[in-house]
């Protein structure tokens, strides 16, 4: 292993994911980086949080990217919000004009787009990173699920599809 290799890890915003992650993969934690966000997910290849993925490859030397999710955690994504009367309202217009008017916002409702956060999100995500025009063939990603039960933490490797190439689609 290159011992001076950078891993960039997209993670959930929870505390004490750091420890378990750097055990796992056998990084040290000065080669960390990290970018949390509600989710840990790329929702669009040319979004903000793509941006700080691609600044953080050439930028720092980026090897390997980790997308990781998280299991019976004791806060949902966005459920809390979704239950709110007034997000209810709004969430049934925005779902209205969606359909009928923005044919931009694909696919889904805007309800199942905040509580995006199953290991079918984590699969896109690195379906998204791994297909950017602008990230190198040689970064390797990976998608990550830490479950937590009964106060113990464990670590599963989310199985994503081979990436389809022109010769498998003949």
């Amino acid at each position: 292993m290159n011992v001076n290799k950078k891993v960039l890890f997209l993670t959930d915003i929870e505390n004490g994911l750091e420890p378990i992650l750097q055990e796992v993969t056998d990084t040290p934690a000065e080669n960390m980086l990290t970018i949390q966000s509600y989710g840990a997910s790329v929702s669009h290849p040319y979004g903000e949080i793509m941006r700080s993925v691609i600044f953080a490859i050439y930028q720092e030397n980026v090897e390997e990217i980790f997308v990781v999710g998280t299991k019976d955690k004791k806060t949902s994504t966005g459920n809390g919000l979704t239950q709110l009367k007034t997000m209810k309202d709004k969430i049934q217009t925005l779902d209205y004009l969606f359909q009928h008017c923005k044919p931009e916002f694909l696919g889904g409702t805007v309800d199942e787009w905040l509580n995006e956060n199953s290991s079918g999100g984590i699969e896109k995500s690195v379906d998204i990173i791994r297909q950017h025009p602008l990230v190198p063939s040689s970064v390797k990603v990976r998608g990550l699920i830490v479950n937590h039960k009964d106060g113990e933490s464990s670590i599963m490797e989310v199985p994503v599809p081979a990436i389809k190439t022109a010769s498998s689609l003949i």
